[in-house]
């Protein structure tokens, strides 16, 4: 595969690719249910850590 057929490939197929791939995400993190656990994971950085490393 030569560079332009590569490049001709990535500007049309890897355009839709990453397209799809952007509206997964999307719907993935705005699905119903994911609120409580985007909440509980927002948490984390505010609970006390008690371990003594």
């Amino acid at each position: 595969m030569d560079y332009s057929a590569f490049r001709q490939f990535a500007d049309s197929w890897g355009l839709l690719y990453l397209f799809l791939l952007f509206v997964g995400v999307i719907a993935f993190t705005f699905r119903p249910g994911s609120k409580k656990t985007a909440e509980e994971i927002a948490q984390i950085p505010l609970k006390e850590d008690n371990d003594d490393v």
